[in-house]
């Protein structure tokens, strides 16, 4: 009886496939030639292409996109318990939704052709088309064009997330997804449009936004403003945090983070990253002392959520500056950046305003402060370093537009889901929470009591 055994033998100079046949106690090979495998050759190498650069844009990428959880545990931390979980989800969601959005056609309206300066051409870089491994100078001179693509998304990822905590605890999740959609649409593609494509008015004006200033924290923050003059106010104002140890981790994320977010838009491993992140935390340290201080002066305690939001709020300061200003200038961004969003928390608290978790008194007002200093601070053409007063009016015209243009497309938004979908969950739904109203789940173990009510819910 013959036994067939089939091998594969692989040599550099030929391939083979080898049939021994056992004939007794002999065995017969015979050696059947094969055309030698070739792999497809794709050509990855390009001369402009710098390895270092690459490798520190792809890590910054991931630092930015670690932000989104480190929102989610920031808000997270903050909120009832009853609603832990529908805010966690929020931020979390943007990371899936707002990437499609982004292939689909969101980077073209933000980078695509520009459209008069003020909007990208749709079809630019639909579902990325032309968006390949060459670097386009335009952008970005030393790493592939698509890697540019990747590491603009983690912002357009955490733009809208940051605006979860206005109406958090309140927003229907349906009209919450609705939402993300058309802001990424409507208000942060074309601010982005504006201020760092080489074609849009912002830029061509000269205002300086290193890493996001206006197109992230303003945006958002007037968007937060917008939410907390249009949403019913929540039954229960007063916070009662589920999880500070939750809002410490976030604020670690975030600072963490933030170094890829601003060190990131360098665009390059270079001299300015290493300037942009030493300034960047040094703007937050200086920022979390100030609160802390504030905080002691007030209310004779200090408080560690307070402190880790003076840390986030200096973060968001430096954050337009960041790759323009000196050390010192970093230090005082952070003092003032906190001062001014310490007292204009305690001012909207004094309000009708239902804020939630204030981030329009921090992203916001952050952002604007942020944006004044740069044009006071700017190593070139700032109001303390000879450039006189001509990048102050441009930055305070541009902040007069972003503004106007965030608050008044983002209210229309909200009106226009209000028409369609229901915005705000129902007073019932509310006493109930989100997280079982709207996810059909629970922060903690769940012991079998249907608690949709509200009555009996230990997380009331």
């Amino acid at each position: 009886m013959a036994k067939l055994v089939y091998e594969k033998v692989q040599r550099f100079e030929r391939a083979e496939s080898s049939v021994k046949i056992l004939i007794g106690n002999r065995w017969l090979s015979i050696f059947v030639a094969r055309k030698p495998y070739s792999a497809p050759k794709f050509n990855y190498m390009n001369s402009s292409v710098n390895s270092a650069d690459i490798a520190f844009i792809l890590v910054s990428a991931g630092l930015v996109l670690l932000m989104t959880p480190g929102v989610s545990f920031f808000y997270g931390g903050m909120v009832k318990k009853k609603n832990l979980v529908s805010t966690m989800a929020q931020s979390f969601v943007c990371m899936a939704v707002i990437s499609l959005v982004w292939y689909f056609f969101g980077f073209s309206l933000a980078f695509g052709n520009s459209m008069g300066g003020f909007i990208g051409s749709p079809g630019s870089y639909t579902f990325f088309k032309n968006v390949g491994l060459a670097p386009n100078p335009a952008f970005s001179a030393t790493i592939p064009f698509m890697l540019f693509a990747l590491f603009q998304l983690k912002f357009a990822i955490i733009t809208p997330a940051l605006v979860t905590g206005a109406f958090a605890e309140r927003i229907h999740f349906r009209a919450y997804l609705a939402f993300i959609v058309l802001f990424s649409i409507l208000v942060y593609a074309p601010v982005a449009h504006w201020t760092w494509h080489p074609e849009g008015f912002l830029h061509k004006w000269g205002v300086l936004d290193f890493a996001g200033g206006t197109v992230v924290h303003i945006t958002a923050g007037m968007a937060s403003l917008a939410a907390a003059m249009l949403f019913r106010k929540r039954q229960e104002q007063d916070l009662k945090y589920s999880s500070i140890p939750f809002v410490l981790l976030g604020g670690a994320l975030l600072w963490f983070g933030w170094f890829g977010f601003n060190g990131g838009s360098a665009l390059a491993a270079n001299e300015l990253a290493v300037q942009t992140v030493m300034n960047t935390h040094l703007a937050s340290a200086s920022a979390m002392i100030m609160w802390m201080a504030l905080d002691y002066l007030r209310n004779k305690k200090v408080s560690a959520v307070g402190s880790c939001i003076g840390a986030i709020v200096g973060l968001v300061a430096i954050t337009p500056a960041c790759g323009f200003v000196s050390l010192a200038a970093s230090f005082w961004i952070g003092v003032i950046g906190a001062a001014v969003s310490f007292y204009a928390v305690h001012w909207r608290s004094q309000t009708g305003l239902d804020d939630t978790l204030d981030v329009f008194p921090c992203h916001g007002m952050g952002g604007i402060t942020g944006m004044i200093l740069t044009a006071v601070f700017a190593q070139k053409g700032g109001l303390l370093n000879g450039g006189g007063f001509t990048l102050l009016g441009v930055h305070l015209l541009g902040l007069a537009i972003v503004i106007a243009y965030s608050f008044g497309m983002s209210y229309l938004i909200y009106r226009f889901i209000k028409l369609i979908l229901p915005l705000e969950v129902t007073p019932e739904e509310e006493k109930a929470g989100l997280d079982i109203t709207q996810h059909g789940e629970f922060a903690e173990f769940w012991d079998g009591v249907d608690r949709r009510s509200g009555a009996g819910n230990p997380n009331l």
